[in-house]
């Protein structure tokens, strides 16, 4: 792999640790701002619509122009407003900070997807997309813990400030090591006929397994720590090592995947298009296994939940799962999206967020509900069931599989 993808890794883990760092953060900012803490709570929900809406939109505007100036600027202004953020004594302005960030963060995961694509070997592409990925992953196991203890020890301005500490030598290191092409060779396709391509029912139905599975994925994330303390009965302290494990199971989960993308991948361009399509072999014997695999996951985490030693044993494996299922369903939007390959990454980018807004919310509901704590558990085993039917329905018309 080019060492350039490895710092584009290094921008995601920053820009993934921002992204979820503030479960822990949130009473904190209520407290030192004067807002309720349902108010600071919006700051996630800002920052998961902020990727969704930017995805698309940023990377239109990028299109035209060489991947390495639009890394710089998105990765620029995500370090200028992590800095503000850290300055700031008025929630409206942080609020704005987060959605400016989700802006700049959905533009660069989306530039860097495509550029990625561009630095590998046609077969190479699943383990490129696994080294973004992974940037997000490590987040999980190493960036989102850290943010935690450093906010409780220093004040949640600090893990802002942290981050902006990572996001500089990762800009520096863009600027001299990423080529300055486009991301994608070539002038490449307008945007309409990209759009018209995105529109085919077999990509919409694998952007749409994308969001079920990752709203799955975060509408039992978000409320984790009430569950292994409240319901599990560990103490606090065992909340940052949970978190790790479920993100040493989501990296091993996206590393598996790569590998696995890009040997269906191999196998296809061997075969020739008449003898099967890019990842049909991986979608034919991984996913709906895995897929199932997790509804059964789910379903005993919550009933387990309240044996702490069969629940911490289960969430690595289930982070493995949902990452490993996640980060395939990306590449396959990358395979298939070849006649888009800049929106392509932009709408699997706003995919995976369309999920990560939809299951805290469920969730939430779940809770506000009084249906109890293991509630978003059986939300995610339900969301699953519901990809099940979607990727059932999709394998009824053999034409139309991959």
């Amino acid at each position: 792999m080019p060492f350039a993808l490895y710092l584009l890794g290094l921008a995601v883990f920053a820009q993934g640790t921002s992204e979820f760092m503030l479960a822990g953060l949130v009473p904190d900012i209520a407290r030192d701002l004067g807002v309720p803490v349902s108010t600071a709570g919006t700051l996630t929900s800002a920052f998961a619509v902020g990727m969704v809406v930017g995805a698309p939109l940023t990377a239109l505007l990028a299109r035209r122009r060489p991947g390495r100036r639009s890394l710089l600027v998105f990765l620029g202004v995500f370090l200028a407003v992590h800095v503000a953020g850290a300055l700031t004594a008025d929630f409206a302005v942080l609020l704005v900070t987060r959605v400016l960030a989700a802006l700049a963060n959905a533009g660069f995961l989306a530039v860097a997807l495509s550029a990625a694509a561009g630095m590998v070997a046609p077969d190479a592409k699943g383990r490129a997309t696994a080294v973004l990925l992974g940037g997000t992953t490590l987040a999980c196991v190493a960036g989102v813990p850290a943010g935690a203890v450093l906010g409780h020890l220093l004040g949640w301005r600090a893990a802002f400030w942290a981050v902006a500490l990572v996001s500089a030598p990762a800009l520096a290191a863009i600027a001299r090591s990423v080529p300055g092409g486009p991301a994608a060779e070539g002038p490449g396709p307008r945007a309409a006929r990209e759009l018209r391509a995105l529109r085919r029912p077999r990509l919409l139905s694998v952007l749409c397994l994308a969001a079920l599975v990752n709203g799955a994925t975060f509408c039992t994330f978000t409320y984790l720590a009430p569950l292994v303390t409240e319901v599990g009965g560990l103490g606090a302290g065992w909340v940052p090592a949970v978190l790790a494990l479920f993100g040493a199971g989501a990296f091993a989960g996206v590393t598996a995947a790569g590998r696995l993308a890009d040997r269906g991948r191999a196998t296809a361009l061997r075969a020739g298009p008449e003898r099967g399509r890019p990842a049909d072999r991986v979608a034919r014997s991984v996913l709906p296994a895995a897929g199932a695999a997790l509804l059964a996951g789910w379903a005993a985490l919550a009933l387990a939940a309240g044996q702490p030693a069969v629940a911490v044993a289960l969430v690595p494996v289930l982070g493995l799962l949902v990452f490993g299922v996640g980060s395939t369903l990306v590449m396959r939007v990358l395979y298939e999206a070849v006649d888009a390959p800049v929106l392509g990454g932009a709408f699997a980018t706003a995919a995976l967020n369309v999920g990560a807004a939809l299951g805290p919310l469920l969730g939430g509901a779940a809770l506000d509900g009084g249906f109890g704590l293991r509630s978003p558990v059986w939300i995610s085993a339900l969301l699953m069931a519901v990809a099940g039917l979607v990727a059932r329905c999709r394998t009824r018309r053999p034409a139309r599989l991959a």
